[in-house]
């Protein structure tokens, strides 16, 4: 067997422990080991089903960014990119490596992130728990055994769900703490138990270090068609990005991080993450069978104690219940997990007003503002009175992870898209026939037909009528299709909400782009909304 205990190892990093390291494990082995230390329960068809504790998604607060040479004047610091002080992090890093010295046992995984060779970072990932490690061994490119002996990371994460950060000594907010320092080329991250943690950190690690190499960093979802055509597929949680882009009748490249480079379209991830709340046999086919895979690692999915029977629809313990397994558990996932230069890109929005219609087609100009805006909306909360939709920008579709200042990306793709004469698309996923809480959810049936439309290249061919509030084109007629649907007010019981709803969207746009204006010209600023006067 090949040797998968690198010759570079902890020590030449400067991280001295007693623990027992387990090196490089594969899937069988972790899980054998999680079970053993009582981490998680194998359920009936095989997954291991884990508890993140009250961490059941990210804790974007608590995330920081060490402000040293590299980051000072290259990090978009906000809301997202927190600043924390070198000093903080030198204790928080000492604290952390004291630490790791008390641990009788650490699992330690060798990985990429990407999939194009000459774009990936070597990223090193230790945990103290083992679940933790099978999981981010799914999540990102896995080397060949002959490569693991004389990896050198290029990035380390250390990942200490147990540690309790101290706001006062580690300049942080709470026990809770992600700090990403770029100059010492380390990610600590303790007190959560939720896996995505990690996942998230190389994302953001790439979405740095590609704009410089003139890459286009994404969270998106991606897949080929069979004549070889690649759609990009833009959206934040909820708008159907991993189940849009597992199409039986397209490969699929990868369900939410790529990168564009000048040959291809790459996943950044050797697996998927995606949402099980709710989920069926009948509508996501392909995700549904993962669920009966060994090798999928199930957050806080809700199991019967005794017969270990899922039940997917059982919230209690998260509305965010994750399964996270390898991308070939998908039929016909690529080997290669990338792609051709895409030719159609679709940014999905689940627009709980009821004001956009399935879909619109985009200039270059209208792609760089929708991409900028990143509009989705969620529904009306559990409180009660709160009826209204509550809208949700988050810029490039992913502003969490966006170290950069958000025109890095938006100039990368409006060039990307200019250079390859590449379709744009804006397709809601959300309501019609009325706000939530009054019309419907957007059938799925005809999302998948207009979507097909769009990448078939059939769809260009349809006559398009201009959006009087957002000026983008919307298709009138598309076979298979009901054409009231394709108008959004023409559903609407009552017009005049309808054009009072549409009014306060338009406004709730115009008042986020505000932060851009400066930054975009004068072409993609003709391109925010204005409220239509309709006739009587």
């Amino acid at each position: 067997m090949t040797n998968r205990v690198p010759q570079h190892g902890l020590e030449a990093q400067g991280i001295r422990t007693d623990a027992e390291l387990h090196w490089n494990l594969t899937t069988a082995p972790l899980v054998e080991e999680a079970l053993k230390r009582g981490e998680g329960l194998l359920a009936k068809d095989g997954p291991i089903v884990v508890s993140t504790g009250r961490h059941t998604g990210r804790s974007a607060q608590d995330r920081f960014v060490v402000r040293n040479a590299v980051s000072e004047s290259s990090v978009w610091w906000g809301k997202s990119n927190k600043p924390m002080e070198a000093d903080a992090f030198d204790r928080l890093h000492e604290d952390f490596l004291a630490a790791l010295g008390t641990k009788a046992e650490l699992f330690v995984a060798d990985l990429f992130g990407g999939s194009q060779p000459e774009h990936r970072v070597k990223v090193r990932v230790i945990n103290e728990l083992a679940w933790h490690n099978l999981f981010i061994r799914t999540m990102l490119v896995r080397p060949e055994s002959g490569e693991l002996a004389a990896f050198v990371p290029d990035y380390t994460i250390i990942d200490l769900p147990g540690f309790k950060a101290d706001p006062q000594r580690h300049g942080c907010r709470s026990e809770t703490v992600i700090a990403v320092n770029l100059e010492k080329k380390l990610i600590l991250i303790g007190g959560t138990q939720y896996g995505g943690e990690m996942k998230k950190s190389v994302f953001s690690l790439l979405n740095f270090l590609l704009p410089e190499q003139g890459i286009m960093p994404m969270h998106c979802s991606a897949n080929i068609g069979p004549a070889g055509d690649t759609a990009i597929f833009f959206g934040l949680s909820g708008t159907g990005k991993t189940t849009l882009s597992a199409d039986p009748n397209r490969t699929l490249i990868g369900d939410d991080e790529h990168g564009w480079s000048d040959t291809a379209v790459f996943n950044f991830e050797g697996g998927c993450y995606a949402k099980m709340i709710r989920l069926s046999a009948e509508a996501e086919p392909e995700i549904y069978a993962t669920t009966k895979r060994f090798g999928t690692v199930l957050e806080n999915v809700v199991m019967d104690p005794v017969t270990r029977e899922l039940d997917l629809d059982d919230n209690s313990l998260a509305e965010n219940s994750r399964g996270a397994y390898p991308i070939d558990y998908i039929p016909n996932a690529s080997e290669q997990n990338m792609g051709p230069l895409p030719k159609n890109i679709v940014m999905l929005t689940a627009d709980a007003f009821g004001v956009l219609p399935p879909i619109a087609r985009l200039t270059p100009d209208q792609a760089m503002y929708h991409f900028l805006s990143g509009y989705t909306a969620k529904v009306a909360g559990t409180e009660i009175g709160v009826t209204e939709p509550e809208a949700t920008f988050s810029t490039c579709f992913g502003a969490p992870f966006m170290p950069r200042h958000p025109s890095v990306y938006g100039n990368l793709l409006k060039e990307r898209i200019a250079k390859g004469g590449v379709d744009c698309w804006l397709v809601n996923t959300g309501w019609t026939g009325g706000k939530y809480g009054v019309g419907s959810r957007m059938p799925i049936k005809a999302t998948r037909a207009l979507l097909n439309a769009a990448l078939d290249g059939s769809l260009k061919n349809a006559q398009f009528r201009k959006d009087p509030n957002f000026g983008f084109e919307v298709p009138v007629a598309v076979p298979g299709v009901d054409s009231g649907i394709l108008d959004p007010r023409s559903t609407w019981a009552d017009k005049q909400d309808y054009d009072r709803t549409a009014a306060k969207l338009v406004d709730l746009f115009c008042d986020n782009f505000a932060q851009f204006e400066e930054h975009v010209d004068e072409a993609v600023r003709q391109c925010r909304p204005k409220v239509a006067v309709q006739a009587a």
